[in-house]
């Protein structure tokens, strides 16, 4: 097939307009695949991944070349800058594949047989130049806006004489693509390339096929690093969450203690019971580092919790009581959530009561949210109070800063009191079942 000679500036610019829009569609259609995004964060590929992340860049760019074919337009044809991508961004095998398939239309409809061969040279190329860059890194910074990244990177081999990858990059774009038009002039219609009688034309068809290989990289650097700010935005509110839940276990372990202490000089078998329940707590809370888990294991946590609590106070003085729905222990519900809200109200409810008193733990559904109640019959406290509670203490501001960092704005978190007449702390959150291994979890009843 003979190139088009084109003679006019305007048909120039237009054909290499449509080439560039046509790459930076295809480009941002490609980055929206979650799978294509997860190998663009990753800088080592397997070979599986090596193949696909070329058969993600093949496939949309060889139909480019097969709808030039049949449809006698040149400017959708871009072999040449997405074999270079490839390379720069896979390696060579990467490139290789990506070669071989946007060059199989062109050999067997078009029978241009040059094809194969240019696109093997311009993967080995691309893929030798990111093999022998040693910070893989500067081949997301290779910019299309080639006038102010050569301008950087002269200005900075100036002050700092070394390497500039940039300039490389460039030059391979450059030399591929004045070696491809004096291959196919050569080959008389064996090889598809764009070209100009001028040479200010030739100049354009040349910086469109740089500006061509810097776009997707521009484009799906973009892409990494908002995956990376993703990334960073996990890592923060995990590391978050881990400090909130470290804050539980010390104060916990503090309160637990002191009681262990004041059993062991008179009833040494109930100190050894307790400090077993203990033993069986933080063994749980060291096989599971999660943060969340069923309402069911949770729980469970509590009723270890609270046999401590009622060798402390007593069975007549602490009274426990569950209304648990069978249907809402296979929930999930944030990792040591109850446990410091029953700790509060027996601390602050039904610790100070001389008579003491029952604290009450209530779940269901409703409206496809779970709710969770924490009810004593103990002191309580008037309104006045209710802002001091949230500002202060390690316990119910705590659990208020979990649900926030886990649920944003999508919880809720009401506290209800009167002075003698005990308080009443309601939880809402998200419903949302859980399984462990593929199997749903146990939803036996739990009493008391």
């Amino acid at each position: 097939m003979n190139p088009t000679l084109y003679n006019s500036p305007a048909l120039i610019l237009v054909t290499l307009l449509i080439k560039l829009g046509v790459i930076a569609s295809l480009a941002s259609i490609i980055a929206r695949f979650g799978q294509f995004r997860r190998l663009l964060f990753e800088e080592q590929r397997s070979p599986r991944q090596k193949l696909v992340f070329a058969a993600y860049l093949g496939v949309p760019f060889m139909l480019g070349v097969l709808t030039r074919l049949l449809a006698r337009y040149q400017g959708i044809d871009l072999s040449l800058e997405m074999t270079v991508v490839a390379g720069l961004l896979g390696g060579t095998i990467a490139g290789l594949v990506v070669g071989m398939m946007v060059s199989l239309p062109a050999v067997l409809i078009g029978h241009e047989i040059l094809a194969t061969p240019v696109a093997v040279l311009c993967a080995v190329a691309a893929g030798s130049a990111r093999w022998v860059c040693p910070d893989k890194e500067e081949v997301w910074k290779f910019s299309p806006f080639i006038d102010l990244s050569l301008y950087r990177s002269i200005k900075r081999r100036f002050q700092h004489p070394a390497m500039d990858w940039q300039v490389l990059f460039f030059l391979i774009c450059v030399i591929l693509e004045i070696s491809r038009m004096t291959f196919g002039h050569m080959a008389h219609g064996r090889l598809f390339y764009l070209d100009a009688p001028q040479w200010w034309g030739k100049a354009l068809i040349v910086l469109g096929t740089v500006i061509g290989v810097g776009l997707p990289v521009r484009i799906w650097n973009n892409t990494r690093i908002e995956r990376k700010l993703e990334e960073q935005e996990r890592l923060l509110m995990q590391a978050r969450v881990d400090a909130l839940i470290s804050q539980i276990n010390p104060h916990f372990l503090f309160n637990t203690l002191n009681t262990v202490s004041s059993l062991v000089r008179f009833d040494p078998d109930t100190a050894r019971n307790v400090v077993l329940k203990l033993s069986n707590i933080l063994r749980r809370r060291l096989k599971t580092q999660v943060h969340f888990a069923s309402l069911k294991q949770e729980i469970d946590f509590i009723d270890d919790y609270l046999d401590i609590e009622v060798v402390r106070f007593g069975k007549d003085k602490l009274q426990i009581r569950k209304e648990i729905d069978l249907d809402t222990l296979d929930l999930v519900v944030p990792s040591m959530i109850l446990q410091p809200l029953i700790e509060n109200a027996i601390r602050h409810g039904i610790g100070p009561k001389i008579e003491g008193g029952t604290i009450t733990l209530r779940s269901r559904r409703q409206n496809g949210r779970l709710a969770v109640e924490v009810i004593d019959d103990g002191m309580g406290f008037p309104d006045g109070r209710r802002p001091e509670l949230f500002d202060s203490g390690i316990g119910i501001r705590n659990v208020r800063e979990r649900l926030k960092a886990l649920y944003g704005q999508d919880f809720s978190f009401a506290i209800g009191s009167a002075p003698g007449k005990g308080t009443a702390i309601r939880l809402e959150i998200p419903e949302v079942a859980i399984t462990e291994k593929g199997a749903p979890v146990e939803t036996t009843a739990v009493e008391r």
